[in-house]
């Protein structure tokens, strides 16, 4: 450890041996190169001095730990280290060392193996590549954890519910999945949660948005292609396919996808083998195909612009994704998810949102799903002046899609009751923005709305069917 790194807080590493002549010198070595460090004669002893230090709220960033040890030995310590949670690395010291007790050892979870006499150098070269690969890997758990948090699914309705069990079902084979789902319900969402929950999760997720490449270049964009193979290409590229080796190849509006790529993306999922554009040697390529259109491929099929053996060969596993209106009562949820992601991209405290504000967005269709919602909710953070109130969502809506509800819409019970041509139609109206309100003050809890309403929850059932609020 260099003179510039000593005035750091302390790495503490933990030295276990029970010869006493090893203990002193590694930790007279480990205290000059700026470490802390705790001592144990053997694994049970390891064992109590780091519970004893968890309680305190300290813990060992590595453990250095001789083989053989009466009472414990280092491997049984080094099983037991590992059930541990957040486990240190545990670099194993041996003077019986073989190959066969390194190779053990590093089996287990050993991060290294060092042979007694202990070489000072190789001490520390050991300890430095260790405490580099725990900085990785908790960068690693990190951005992971970051990036599962990005893409989580929200939403407690039931229709959510099916969602997340379907995908946990699925995650676990490696069969081809059809997303279908209207414009900006989240299909990409659900592909990396398939993806996350999968076997190959450790490896890339690379979606690909098959509308938005042009005809002429989607062979090289998916297979790849060689230097020279045609005018421009001054370079040898990776394709799709390749870069998805041992991940998921997220295919996105497969639907627009040509006719003439069809076929060849059709070979390379049964092959599984692509071959470069200009290319010709075939490459293997391990990956998990997710599709995702929200077009009628099974009509396309009938009007023949889409192939029927791609069709069967990605619809393996159907997946539907709902619509927010079908699960309007989320509509809360998503709104606080949104508006806190929001907030922390710009660094500022979350919008508060005004309970008729709330209500008025638990009243809209939202032809354009939950990508509608988000998008509304980034603009009012914009906009507002303080808490987002009705008037400025309804400003909003006046320079862009219209979004509110007309007296012919199917959803026109959320309507103004005084558009209403009768008495009765106008009591329809009332009621069904009276519990839509309730609902949004009760953050989409049903039983929780029954209650304060002092209605059965059966009867508010039928009447979330009647109105088409569930």
């Amino acid at each position: 450890m260099s003179e510039s790194e000593r005035g750091k807080t302390a790495t503490t590493v933990l030295v276990v041996d029970d010869d006493p002549d090893i203990c002193v010198a590694l930790e007279m070595l480990l205290r000059y190169e700026g470490f802390e460090v705790w001592t144990a004669q053997n694994g049970k002893q390891a064992l109590a001095r780091l519970e004893k230090e968890q309680a305190a709220g300290r813990r060992a960033e590595l453990v250095i730990t001789d083989v053989k040890m009466p009472e414990m030995d280092g491997l049984a310590l080094l099983e037991k280290v590992r059930e541990q949670p957040d486990p240190p690395p545990v670099v194993m010291i041996s003077g019986h060392g073989d190959v066969a007790t390194a190779v053990d050892a590093v089996r287990r979870g050993a991060l290294d193996f060092l042979e007694k006499p202990l070489d000072q150098n190789r001490v520390l070269v050991a300890l430095q590549n260790a405490l580099r690969q725990t900085k990785l890997t908790k960068e690693n758990r990190g951005l992971r954890r970051a990036l599962s948090e990005r893409w989580e699914l929200v939403g407690a309705s039931e229709p959510m519910r099916r969602l997340r069990a379907e995908i946990a079902r699925i995650a676990a084979s490696d069969a081809p999945v059809l997303i279908r789902g209207e414009n900006g319900t989240g299909k990409e969402v659900v592909a990396r949660n398939l993806h996350f929950a999968s076997a190959v999760s450790a490896g890339p997720f690379v979606p690909v948005n098959c509308a938005a490449i042009p005809s002429e270049l989607i062979e090289s964009e998916l297979f790849g292609h060689e230097k020279g193979s045609f005018t421009g290409a001054y370079e040898r590229r990776i394709g799709h396919f390749e870069a998805a080796h041992g991940g998921t190849l997220f295919l996105d509006e497969i639907g627009d996808m040509p006719l003439a790529a069809q076929s060849k993306v059709l070979r390379a999922l049964e092959t599984r083998e692509i071959t470069r554009v200009g290319g010709s040697k075939p490459l293997t390529v391990e990956i998990r195909v997710v599709a995702a259109t929200n077009a009628d491929l099974a009509q396309a099929v009938t009007e023949k612009t889409f192939r029927m053996d791609l069709f069967y060969r990605l619809n393996v596993v159907p997946l539907r994704i709902p619509p927010l209106r079908e699960r309007a009562e989320d509509v809360p949820l998503l709104t606080r998810h949104f508006l806190a992601q929001i907030a922390a991209r710009t660094g500022r405290r979350p919008r508060a949102l005004e309970p008729d504000a709330l209500a008025f967005l638990c009243a809209l269709p939202y032809p354009g799903n939950v990508r509608q919602l988000r998008n509304l909710l980034e603009a009012a953070s914009v906009l507002a002046e303080d808490a987002i109130t009705r008037a400025d969502l309804e400003k909003i809506l006046e320079n862009g899609p219209g979004l509110t509800v007309t007296a012919a819409s199917p959803a026109g019970p959320f309507d103004d009751p005084f558009r209403a041509e009768t008495f009765e139609d106008f009591k329809e109206r009332s009621e069904a923005l009276f519990i839509r309100r309730k609902l949004a003050e009760n953050e989409g809890n049903v039983k929780r709305t029954a209650e304060r309403l002092g209605m059965q929850r059966s009867h508010l059932y039928k009447k979330l069917d009647r109105f088409g609020l569930k």
